[in-house]
């Protein structure tokens, strides 16, 4: 024998059934719906080799690349890219403007009490740009405290703590939004260096020609090396292991080193280091 539900039970169960629903959307993760839309957005700072706008306007780089592959592996299509000042780049992402960093990030502990970290994908050590013939001699952040000079860092970038902790003033110190200002500053003259990683260094060089150049010599604490990965957001976890489990099957083979090859990037690149121990130091 059938029976019928009272109108005001069928109408519970059907609000119970919606909300439920809105419930279950609301709680999709950023993973699902990266795989559901085959899209991910990635915030990325103009800076040459790691993710930078080429002039036809398309945006390409070392970290863009490998998204690329990575999320090409996990049946993702469509890469939307989001310019976003370096300093800003963690803020916008934990304001979901993005889904993930892809512009070189280095690891450091203070990061990641702010994101989750993929592990490394490349190492790398800093230098100087400077006037062509270096005409001050600086070959470390010690030469820039001692002498005076003024260097050009782009704000948020782990090398305005390296050269306070050196005892480079905050009146040497020019802070600037990117690279560009870093190269203009110094063919200027209104600084005697900028101080970044050695690939963007040597590629301000290149772009600024005769006037400049990278130095060959930076004396360097080995701790500053950097190591660059993907950032996530914190509760984003389950989209960061699946994108590392990618990566640690993808690193070091042949496709990944002629995927980085045309931005300066080889096998000696390439560290065994985990976030883990990074986030640790």
């Amino acid at each position: 024998m059938s029976s019928v539900i009272p109108s005001r039970f069928g109408h519970l169960a059907l609000t119970c059934a919606l909300l439920g629903g809105f419930v279950a959307g609301a709680q999709a993760s950023t993973l699902d719906k990266v795989k559901d839309s085959s899209s991910v957005r990635i915030g990325y700072a103009n800076e040459t080799p790691f993710a930078y706008t080429a002039l036809d306007g398309s945006v390409t780089g070392e970290s863009p690349e490998i998204v690329r592959k990575i999320f090409e592996q996990m049946g993702v299509k469509t890469i939307n890219p989001v310019l976003t000042e370096w300093g800003s780049l963690i803020p916008g992402l934990r304001a979901s403007r993005f889904d993930l960093i892809a512009a070189g990030m280095y690891i450091t502990p203070e990061r990641c009490k702010q994101v989750l970290f993929t592990d490394p994908h490349y190492q790398l050590p800093d230098t100087l740009l400077t006037k062509a013939g270096n005409p001050k001699n600086l070959h470390s952040y010690a030469d820039i405290a001692k002498s005076g000079a003024k260097v050009a860092i782009m704000a948020g970038t782990v090398n305005l703590g390296y050269a306070r902790s050196a005892g480079i003033t905050d009146e040497q110190i020019l802070q600037v939004p990117d690279t560009t200002a870093q190269l203009q500053a110094v063919r200027a003259g209104r600084a005697d260096a900028a101080v970044g990683t050695q690939l963007t260094m040597k590629g301000l060089a290149e772009k600024g020609g005769d006037g400049v150049e990278a130095i060959a010599e930076f004396n360097d604490d080995p701790a500053h090396t950097g190591y660059g990965a993907l950032a996530f957001r914190p509760e984003d976890k389950d989209l960061r292991d699946a994108v590392n489990a990618a990566l640690k099957q993808w690193l070091g083979s042949e496709d990944h080193l002629a995927t980085v090859k045309p931005f300066g990037f080889d096998q000696s690149n390439i560290t065994d280091k985990t976030a883990a121990e990074l986030c640790a130091q």
